[in-house]
């Protein structure tokens, strides 16, 4: 379906973009839905400094590299898993996100008219596509190649910080609701199998 035509006040000619149809419309349309829900957050400067410093924790995975060093604090078998675990997550998240992002090459959302205020730590200008999101595949492959049978406690703080930093990249507005979504589920995927290697 071609997009509608016109002209504007000073005769210029316009053609809108075709509207997007069937599945891509419904997505756009949770995206833009849930995006509608951070707008009263943003510009609120205690929420988006804490979104700021949640995100860079994502940033190259301080954060699950940080829990790693912890789990592994002394050595034997523990510190040789939670370095074997943090190493193939790392890599094979990458390595995903990277022919992921390559392949859709989706835009970014529009920032211009975003509300964020200065409050916080500066954010890192993401220089690649849009999904998925790659914060968001890191963290929950790292939670669950990290995650241990049994410990209920452990695993939800995990998921807990994995799912805290895929709601951080929407709320600056690094990421639709649909790249978020599709970073928990290949991330989640990818941890699952990375599991067996650990």
């Amino acid at each position: 379906m071609s997009g509608g035509a016109g002209t504007d006040s000073t005769g210029w000619i316009y053609r809108d973009p075709a509207p997007a149809s069937g599945f891509l419309s419904v997505v756009a349309t949770v995206d833009d839905g849930v995006d509608r829900l951070f707008e009263p957050l943003r510009g609120r400067a205690p929420v988006d400094a804490a979104a700021k410093v949640i995100t860079g924790l994502g940033d190259h995975g301080w954060l699950w590299t940080g829990i790693a060093v912890w789990r592994g604090r002394r050595s034997g078998p523990a510190r040789r898993q939670a370095i074997r675990a943090l190493g193939v997550a790392g890599v094979s998240s990458t390595l995903v996100n990277a022919g992921m992002k390559q392949l859709v090459d989706r835009d970014r959302p529009d920032r211009s008219d975003l509300r964020i205020s200065n409050a916080g730590v500066p954010v890192r200008a993401p220089k690649t596509s849009s999904f998925p999101s790659g914060h968001t595949l890191a963290a929950f492959c790292s939670a669950a190649v990290l995650s241990r049978p049994g410990n209920r406690s452990g695993n939800a703080l995990l998921y807990t910080a994995a799912g805290l930093i895929g709601v951080s990249r929407i709320h600056v507005g690094h990421h639709h609701a649909s790249d978020v979504a599709g970073g928990i589920v290949i991330g989640t995927a990818l941890g699952l199998v990375v599991r067996r290697f650990r």
